[in-house]
């Protein structure tokens, strides 16, 4: 993590800031936009960009997953610009939690992996691609989605290590645990073979 060098009550407002860019459910907003049907009664109920390919849309899972992921950039790029890293990695941290937290859905949202690859981006961007091409390589090997993004956020950590971002190596490490614990129940089929291959509805 970086030095705490920004008062109190300024990082707080990036907190909230973070949380609201975070909370904003584009998944379920678009399938509503575009006529697709209430996201919240198809596939798993999620509302990240796996599940939206699940009303056969790929330009609405494309579109859901440029602005999840575009969010938690801008919350990163925004803090930083304004104030500086350590706003920066609290803004990232809270937009991801505004994902799979939104207060405006009973706290019951997305899983968080485009978030976190939009914030990977934003805060050190060879790593941001780095955990985008794991995330395409062990999709691509396994035809499952959950599987690039835990095999991406676990990873993301070593990333940081060894591409010259130690500071960002805390916030990758619980932001992996974070999606982890998200993704239990899909470990959980990953473990019996059940899990859906992508595009399966």
């Amino acid at each position: 993590m970086p030095p705490i060098e920004t008062a109190a009550p300024v990082l707080l407002l990036w907190a909230v800031i973070g949380y609201a860019l975070g909370s904003i459910p584009f998944g379920l907003l678009l399938t509503r936009i575009m006529g697709l049907g209430n996201l919240r009664t198809i596939g798993s109920g999620n509302i990240g960009t796996t599940n939206v390919l699940r009303t056969g849309s790929k330009k609405a899972a494309a579109l859901t997953l440029l602005l999840d992921g575009g969010k938690g950039a801008v919350a990163v790029l925004l803090a930083r610009a304004l104030v500086g890293e350590d706003a920066a990695q609290l803004a990232g941290l809270t937009a991801f939690l505004g994902h799979c937290f939104p207060i405006w859905l009973k706290f019951q949202g997305g899983k968080g992996v485009a978030t976190f690859l939009g914030l990977m981006l934003a805060l050190a961007w060879p790593v941001g691609v780095a955990c985008c091409l794991t995330w395409l390589a062990a999709a691509y090997l396994s035809k499952i989605s959950s599987m690039g993004a835990l095999v991406s956020a676990v990873a993301a950590p070593l990333w940081c290590l060894l591409l010259g971002a130690p500071m960002t190596t805390g916030l990758a490490a619980l932001l992996a645990v974070i999606i982890l614990w998200r993704h239990k129940e899909n470990i959980a089929r990953l473990r019996l073979g059940t899990e859906p291959k992508i595009g399966q509805k």
